[in-house]
């Protein structure tokens, strides 16, 4: 599958069953290390979630909002969801290599849990490609 980059799709969170998405969400993918850099900074909401990649933690330093923050292993499935206030640190998890960043209380209504495993849609030169590891 490649490496991802910087660009948009939606993120698709399955019931239990996998057959409905119980949530089809607008997602920013922020690849690059500018990108990951910057993240949520200077926002004051959340159009959806963003998905940084590579990473294993985040941080709230200049934020103005809460924020949900959702660790992902290699193959896209929730290791934990904490939910970080402003001027926050939050520490790497293990086996983590995506993490997924939401407005606060955003995640519960989707679904997003430890042990779900979601889709990532993105638009690939006009072509959608939906990942799942």
């Amino acid at each position: 599958m490649g490496r991802w980059r910087d660009g948009r799709g939606l993120l698709v969170v399955r019931t239990d069953t996998g057959e409905v998405p119980a949530a089809s969400v607008p997602l920013e993918v922020a690849a690059s290390y500018r990108a990951r850099t910057r993240g949520l900074l200077g926002r004051d909401a959340v159009d959806g979630a963003m998905l940084l990649s590579p990473a294993s933690g985040v941080h709230t330093f200049g934020m103005r909002i809460a924020i949900d923050v959702a660790y992902l292993d290699r193959r896209l499935t929730v290791l934990a969801v904490r939910t970080m206030p402003p001027g926050r640190l939050g520490l790497p998890r293990p086996r983590a290599r995506h993490v997924l960043e939401a407005a606060a209380g955003a995640m519960a209504a989707w679904g997003v849990r430890a042990g779900v495993r979601v889709e990532v849609e993105v638009e690939v030169e006009g072509w959608v490609e939906s990942r799942t590891s």
